[in-house]
Protein backbone atom coordinates (compact mmCIF):
# COMPACT_ATOMS: atom_id res chain seq x y z
CA UNK A 1 0.00 0.00 0.00
CA UNK A 2 2.54 2.40 0.49
CA UNK A 3 3.42 2.66 -3.26
CA UNK A 4 0.44 3.95 -3.71
CA UNK A 5 0.73 6.59 -1.52
CA UNK A 6 4.15 8.02 -2.80
CA UNK A 7 2.16 10.84 -5.06
CA UNK A 8 1.41 12.36 -2.01
CA UNK A 9 2.61 14.81 0.74
CA UNK A 10 1.33 17.25 3.81
CA UNK A 11 1.24 20.58 4.30
CA UNK A 12 -0.33 21.79 7.80
CA UNK A 13 -0.06 25.34 7.80
CA UNK A 14 -1.83 25.66 10.96
CA UNK A 15 -2.71 23.05 13.67
CA UNK A 16 -6.01 23.02 15.77
CA UNK A 17 -9.24 24.01 15.13
CA UNK A 18 -13.04 24.04 16.93
CA UNK A 19 -15.97 21.37 17.31
CA UNK A 20 -18.56 22.49 14.93
CA UNK A 21 -21.05 19.50 14.22
CA UNK A 22 -21.60 15.85 15.18
CA UNK A 23 -18.81 14.56 13.12
CA UNK A 24 -16.43 16.57 15.61
CA UNK A 25 -17.43 14.50 18.42
CA UNK A 26 -13.90 12.41 18.82
CA UNK A 27 -11.95 14.36 16.42
CA UNK A 28 -8.35 12.80 15.65
CA UNK A 29 -6.54 16.08 15.59
CA UNK A 30 -7.33 16.25 19.39
CA UNK A 31 -7.06 12.23 20.41
CA UNK A 32 -3.25 12.96 18.98
CA UNK A 33 -2.80 15.48 20.78
CA UNK A 34 -4.02 13.94 23.81
CA UNK A 35 -1.44 10.83 23.12
CA UNK A 36 1.30 13.14 22.27
CA UNK A 37 0.70 15.37 25.62
CA UNK A 38 0.14 18.92 23.46
CA UNK A 39 1.04 21.75 25.58
CA UNK A 40 -1.23 23.88 23.67
CA UNK A 41 -5.19 22.83 23.69
CA UNK A 42 -6.57 21.53 20.33
CA UNK A 43 -9.29 24.42 19.91
CA UNK A 44 -6.34 27.01 20.18
CA UNK A 45 -5.76 27.61 16.37
CA UNK A 46 -1.43 28.49 15.32
CA UNK A 47 0.62 29.02 12.77
CA UNK A 48 2.49 25.86 12.08
CA UNK A 49 6.47 25.65 11.38
CA UNK A 50 6.04 23.72 7.99
CA UNK A 51 3.46 27.37 7.12
CA UNK A 52 5.63 27.73 3.81
CA UNK A 53 6.74 24.34 3.14
CA UNK A 54 5.22 24.33 -0.87
CA UNK A 55 7.50 27.34 -1.29
CA UNK A 56 10.67 25.78 0.49
CA UNK A 57 13.38 24.58 -1.93
CA UNK A 58 16.47 21.92 -1.26
CA UNK A 59 20.08 23.24 -1.60
CA UNK A 60 19.60 22.54 -5.59
CA UNK A 61 17.24 24.73 -6.20
CA UNK A 62 14.08 22.23 -6.46
CA UNK A 63 11.30 22.60 -4.30
CA UNK A 64 10.79 20.40 -1.15
CA UNK A 65 7.30 19.19 -2.70
CA UNK A 66 8.35 17.47 -5.75
CA UNK A 67 5.88 18.41 -8.66
CA UNK A 68 3.24 16.56 -9.53
CA UNK A 69 2.57 15.71 -6.08
CA UNK A 70 -1.25 15.26 -4.49
CA UNK A 71 -0.98 17.73 -1.43
CA UNK A 72 -3.14 16.80 1.69
CA UNK A 73 -3.86 20.29 3.15
CA UNK A 74 -4.68 21.54 6.08
CA UNK A 75 -5.36 17.84 7.77
CA UNK A 76 -4.95 18.96 11.11
CA UNK A 77 -7.72 22.03 11.14
CA UNK A 78 -9.89 23.27 8.52
CA UNK A 79 -8.56 25.19 5.53
CA UNK A 80 -11.72 27.42 6.28
CA UNK A 81 -11.73 28.08 9.72
CA UNK A 82 -12.20 31.66 10.86
CA UNK A 83 -9.46 31.58 12.81
CA UNK A 84 -7.12 31.67 9.95
CA UNK A 85 -8.64 34.23 8.10
CA UNK A 86 -5.30 36.70 8.79
CA UNK A 87 -2.87 33.55 7.22
CA UNK A 88 -4.94 32.72 4.19
CA UNK A 89 -3.84 34.58 1.54
CA UNK A 90 -0.47 33.84 1.75
CA UNK A 91 -1.79 30.39 1.38
CA UNK A 92 -3.53 30.99 -1.69
CA UNK A 93 -0.37 32.85 -3.56
CA UNK A 94 1.62 29.61 -2.66
CA UNK A 95 -0.88 27.40 -3.81
CA UNK A 96 -1.14 29.20 -7.22
CA UNK A 97 2.57 29.80 -7.27
CA UNK A 98 2.73 25.94 -7.54
CA UNK A 99 0.56 24.92 -10.09
CA UNK A 100 2.88 22.01 -10.65
CA UNK A 101 0.48 20.17 -7.99
CA UNK A 102 -2.75 19.35 -6.86
CA UNK A 103 -4.00 20.81 -3.40
CA UNK A 104 -6.60 19.02 -1.35
CA UNK A 105 -8.49 19.90 1.60
CA UNK A 106 -11.54 18.61 3.48
CA UNK A 107 -13.92 21.50 4.83
CA UNK A 108 -16.95 21.43 7.19
CA UNK A 109 -17.40 25.44 6.54
CA UNK A 110 -18.37 25.02 2.94
CA UNK A 111 -20.66 27.78 3.86
CA UNK A 112 -17.42 30.02 4.56
CA UNK A 113 -15.57 29.30 1.16
CA UNK A 114 -17.28 32.27 -0.83
CA UNK A 115 -15.81 34.52 1.49
CA UNK A 116 -12.41 33.37 2.19
CA UNK A 117 -11.66 33.11 -2.07
CA UNK A 118 -8.95 35.09 -3.28
CA UNK A 119 -10.07 37.48 -6.02
CA UNK A 120 -8.72 35.78 -9.05
CA UNK A 121 -9.98 32.45 -8.27
CA UNK A 122 -12.86 32.97 -11.17
CA UNK A 123 -14.44 29.10 -11.80
CA UNK A 124 -11.46 28.49 -9.50
CA UNK A 125 -8.11 27.05 -9.35
CA UNK A 126 -6.78 24.31 -11.70
CA UNK A 127 -5.00 23.23 -9.13
CA UNK A 128 -7.14 22.98 -6.25
CA UNK A 129 -9.56 19.84 -5.22
CA UNK A 130 -12.44 21.14 -2.45
CA UNK A 131 -13.26 18.02 -0.28
CA UNK A 132 -16.88 19.23 1.53
CA UNK A 133 -17.45 16.61 4.77
CA UNK A 134 -20.53 15.27 5.30
CA UNK A 135 -21.52 12.95 8.43
CA UNK A 136 -24.94 12.34 8.64
CA UNK A 137 -28.14 13.06 6.44
CA UNK A 138 -28.51 16.72 8.31
CA UNK A 139 -25.53 17.40 7.49
CA UNK A 140 -25.36 16.43 3.79
CA UNK A 141 -28.63 18.56 3.82
CA UNK A 142 -26.57 21.57 4.72
CA UNK A 143 -23.64 21.76 3.33
CA UNK A 144 -23.81 20.06 -0.26
CA UNK A 145 -26.54 22.41 -1.94
CA UNK A 146 -23.79 24.97 -1.00
CA UNK A 147 -20.86 22.89 -2.47
CA UNK A 148 -22.79 22.77 -5.66
CA UNK A 149 -23.25 26.72 -6.32
CA UNK A 150 -20.06 27.26 -5.62
CA UNK A 151 -17.40 28.17 -8.34
CA UNK A 152 -15.39 24.84 -7.80
CA UNK A 153 -13.04 22.93 -10.74
CA UNK A 154 -12.83 19.89 -8.41
CA UNK A 155 -15.03 18.34 -6.21
CA UNK A 156 -15.36 15.79 -3.85
CA UNK A 157 -17.29 14.66 -0.92
CA UNK A 158 -16.17 13.12 1.65
CA UNK A 159 -18.93 10.80 3.70
CA UNK A 160 -16.99 10.27 6.84
CA UNK A 161 -17.21 9.21 9.74
CA UNK A 162 -20.15 7.75 8.25
CA UNK A 163 -22.60 8.11 11.58
CA UNK A 164 -26.07 6.88 9.22
CA UNK A 165 -27.42 5.39 5.85
CA UNK A 166 -27.32 8.83 4.05
CA UNK A 167 -29.65 9.43 0.41
CA UNK A 168 -26.97 11.76 -1.68
CA UNK A 169 -28.67 11.30 -5.07
CA UNK A 170 -30.40 14.65 -5.19
CA UNK A 171 -26.37 16.25 -5.05
CA UNK A 172 -25.06 13.14 -7.41
CA UNK A 173 -24.00 15.84 -10.21
CA UNK A 174 -21.87 13.95 -12.60
CA UNK A 175 -21.04 16.97 -14.24
CA UNK A 176 -20.08 18.57 -11.24
CA UNK A 177 -18.65 15.47 -8.07
CA UNK A 178 -15.52 13.76 -9.27
CA UNK A 179 -15.79 11.39 -6.40
CA UNK A 180 -17.70 10.50 -3.17
CA UNK A 181 -15.28 9.08 -0.50
CA UNK A 182 -16.45 7.41 2.89
CA UNK A 183 -15.40 5.58 5.61
CA UNK A 184 -16.40 4.43 9.47
CA UNK A 185 -14.39 6.27 12.36
CA UNK A 186 -11.80 5.68 14.18
CA UNK A 187 -10.83 5.61 17.91
CA UNK A 188 -11.51 3.90 21.31
CA UNK A 189 -15.01 5.69 21.34
CA UNK A 190 -15.82 5.30 17.50
CA UNK A 191 -19.51 5.66 16.60
CA UNK A 192 -20.68 2.01 14.63
CA UNK A 193 -20.43 2.16 10.71
CA UNK A 194 -22.71 -0.53 9.03
CA UNK A 195 -21.23 -2.23 5.67
CA UNK A 196 -24.94 -1.48 3.94
CA UNK A 197 -24.70 2.23 4.78
CA UNK A 198 -21.55 2.14 2.49
CA UNK A 199 -23.00 -0.34 -0.14
CA UNK A 200 -25.62 2.52 -0.54
CA UNK A 201 -23.88 5.20 -1.17
CA UNK A 202 -21.72 2.88 -3.44
CA UNK A 203 -24.96 2.23 -5.36
CA UNK A 204 -26.36 5.54 -5.21
CA UNK A 205 -22.18 6.61 -7.14
CA UNK A 206 -22.70 3.80 -9.59
CA UNK A 207 -25.97 4.89 -10.77
CA UNK A 208 -24.41 8.67 -12.07
CA UNK A 209 -21.27 7.58 -12.85
CA UNK A 210 -19.61 9.01 -10.11
CA UNK A 211 -16.57 7.85 -8.78
CA UNK A 212 -16.82 5.76 -5.07
CA UNK A 213 -14.40 5.31 -2.44
CA UNK A 214 -14.46 3.37 0.53
CA UNK A 215 -11.24 4.41 2.49
CA UNK A 216 -11.89 2.59 5.81
CA UNK A 217 -13.81 0.65 7.94
CA UNK A 218 -13.58 2.82 11.34
CA UNK A 219 -12.86 0.74 14.30
CA UNK A 220 -16.64 -0.09 15.11
CA UNK A 221 -18.14 -2.26 12.07
CA UNK A 222 -21.04 -4.48 11.28
CA UNK A 223 -20.86 -6.41 8.32
CA UNK A 224 -23.86 -8.99 7.68
CA UNK A 225 -25.16 -8.76 11.30
CA UNK A 226 -22.06 -9.60 12.64
CA UNK A 227 -19.82 -6.97 14.62
CA UNK A 228 -16.13 -6.08 14.12
CA UNK A 229 -13.85 -4.44 16.32
CA UNK A 230 -11.26 -3.12 14.19
CA UNK A 231 -7.77 -2.19 15.05
CA UNK A 232 -6.00 1.53 13.41
CA UNK A 233 -3.41 -0.13 11.61
CA UNK A 234 -6.10 -2.85 9.66
CA UNK A 235 -8.72 0.12 9.22
CA UNK A 236 -7.55 0.96 5.55
CA UNK A 237 -6.51 -2.29 4.47
CA UNK A 238 -9.64 -4.15 5.43
CA UNK A 239 -11.62 -1.32 3.08
CA UNK A 240 -9.22 -2.01 0.46
CA UNK A 241 -10.02 -5.76 0.98
CA UNK A 242 -13.98 -5.30 0.20
CA UNK A 243 -12.93 -4.26 -3.28
CA UNK A 244 -15.63 -2.25 -4.33
CA UNK A 245 -14.30 0.96 -5.60
CA UNK A 246 -15.81 2.26 -8.51
CA UNK A 247 -14.08 4.26 -10.87
CA UNK A 248 -11.02 4.82 -8.46
CA UNK A 249 -7.40 4.37 -10.52
CA UNK A 250 -4.34 3.54 -9.03
CA UNK A 251 -3.08 5.74 -6.61
CA UNK A 252 -6.45 6.49 -5.05
CA UNK A 253 -7.38 8.73 -7.87
CA UNK A 254 -10.60 9.37 -9.68
CA UNK A 255 -10.26 8.53 -12.92
CA UNK A 256 -11.18 12.41 -13.99
CA UNK A 257 -8.13 13.50 -11.47
CA UNK A 258 -5.39 10.65 -12.83
CA UNK A 259 -6.57 11.16 -16.18
CA UNK A 260 -5.13 14.71 -15.67
CA UNK A 261 -1.69 13.54 -14.38
CA UNK A 262 -1.19 10.89 -16.46
CA UNK A 263 -2.10 8.10 -14.29
CA UNK A 264 -3.18 4.84 -15.53
CA UNK A 265 -5.95 2.45 -13.51
CA UNK A 266 -4.59 -0.50 -11.51
CA UNK A 267 -5.72 -3.68 -11.12
CA UNK A 268 -7.50 -4.57 -8.12
CA UNK A 269 -6.24 -7.31 -5.49
CA UNK A 270 -7.90 -10.26 -4.75
CA UNK A 271 -8.67 -10.25 -1.58
CA UNK A 272 -10.56 -11.70 1.94
CA UNK A 273 -12.35 -8.33 3.17
CA UNK A 274 -13.69 -9.52 7.26
CA UNK A 275 -12.55 -12.70 7.15
CA UNK A 276 -12.59 -14.49 11.03
CA UNK A 277 -8.87 -14.59 10.72
CA UNK A 278 -7.80 -11.34 9.85
CA UNK A 279 -8.86 -7.47 11.02
CA UNK A 280 -10.78 -8.01 13.76
CA UNK A 281 -10.22 -8.58 17.37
Amino acid sequence: MGARYSIYADWNPWHGCTKISPGCKYCYVYRQDEMYSSATQSSLCRKTGAFDLPIRKKRDGSYKIDPGKIVFTCFTSDFLLKDADPWREECWRMIKKRSDCYFYFFTKRIDRLAQCLPPDWGSGYENVIIGCTVENQDRADFRLPIFLDLPIRHRSIIASPLLEALDLRAYLDPDKIEELSTGGESGVQARPCDYDWILSLRQQCVEKDIAFRFHQTGAHFYKDGKYYRIRRRDQLAQAAKANIDYRISDYYLPEKVAKSLHFQPDTPEQTTFLDDEKGAV
